[in-house]
């Protein structure tokens, strides 16, 4: 019997091929046993006890992975194949519970995630969407008004100095004059090596330009950014969230917006998403907002695909795969 692989509708694009490039299920072909793979048959906010029963991988987008997901005897799933980097949709925990792997795609999101990051503070730094405005609008003159940030003497911030923190920090250093970063998890030496001064979290408030939420989503982190954070920020600062949207707590971000006690803010990622067509950051011209998708490109999504079918195709042919989310799964794992 060939090991059965079934993706997430989401990853299908309304012609019903894959929003990646199909090679990308090429992967697969380089188990040495048959794969084979099929579209989920519903459009799902949770993966079933159902779906696990029917298939031994899942290349999954969105959908949340929950311990109520695997907990019938007749869970058949072997690995959960995370497309990105985050992983806050799964219950990590209780999959390597019932032998189930999990992994994701730190490396294939690296750079785009930073490349968006620029983007974003390139914009905000410019004025861009406000300058937009002023041509569409017939007010070429007042361009005067809307002088932009120069960036060669501000101080970047960065909330989380992992992988992606460490990414921003390199590219961005040459322009910036100084960059700092807030993590308890990584040594001063490895944000050195970045370009970058490792600070306390405080510090990171007080001193930051440009704040930019890139860590992880837990416990810990979740409404890290909230009304006493913002509170420390300076009045002239910009806070971006490239991370998960819960990092901030985003009634108080829009009453920081709103009471002007920070500039402005370029959002990639909302507390809620889609975000709520009553949200007040929708009519606040100071804000950017992206719907969790501008380091969404052609090479970025074929590489995170790639990274997570060869995943799975690891895991069907016996052999460890890259990226465990948790390492200690791997002696748990469920026997073919």
């Amino acid at each position: 019997m060939s090991f059965k692989v079934g993706v997430t509708r989401d990853l299908m694009t309304e012609g019903g091929g894959p929003c990646f490039a199909p090679a990308a299920f090429d992967e697969l072909a380089k188990a040495g046993i048959p794969i084979t793979w099929e579209w989920l048959p519903e459009t799902l906010a949770a993966i079933t006890p159902e779906i696990v029963a029917r298939y031994d991988g899942l290349h999954v987008n969105l959908p949340r992975v929950t311990q109520a997901s695997v907990a019938r005897a007749d869970c058949r799933v072997r690995i959960i194949a995370r497309n990105g980097v985050g992983y806050d949709s799964v219950d990590v925990p209780a999959m390597t519970v019932r032998g189930i792997l999990v992994t994701n795609t730190p490396v294939a999101v690296r750079r785009p995630v930073a490349v968006a990051t620029l983007t974003l503070l390139f914009a905000l730094a410019g004025r861009l969407f406000a300058k937009d405005r002023l041509v569409r609008t017939g007010r070429w003159d007042d361009r005067v008004e809307l002088m932009g940030l120069g960036l060669t003497g501000r101080t970047l911030g960065l909330l989380g100095a992992g992988s992606i923190g460490q990414e921003v920090a390199r590219l961005a250093s040459p322009f910036f004059g100084r960059v700092i970063a807030a993590d308890p998890y990584v040594s001063d030496a490895t944000v050195a090596a970045t370009g970058a001064t490792r600070v306390p979290f405080d510090t990171l408030l007080a001193e930051s330009d440009f704040l930019v939420a890139c860590c992880l989503l837990t416990p810990e982190t979740r409404h890290l950014m909230n009304a006493a954070a913002f509170a420390r920020m300076r009045r002239s600062a910009f806070f971006v969230n490239v991370g998960r949207g819960p990092i901030h707590d985003e009634a108080a971000l829009a009453a920081a917006l709103r009471a002007g006690q920070i500039a402005g803010a370029g959002l990639d990622v909302t507390e809620v998403e889609p975000i709520p067509a009553d949200s007040p950051l929708i009519g606040m011209d100071q804000v950017i907002l992206t719907p969790h998708a501008l380091c969404w490109t052609d090479e970025c999504f074929e590489d995170i695909a790639r990274t997570a079918l060869r995943s799975i195709a690891d895991v069907a042919a016996g052999r460890r795969p890259a990226h465990l989310v948790d390492p200690a799964a791997w002696g748990r794992a469920r026997p073919a």
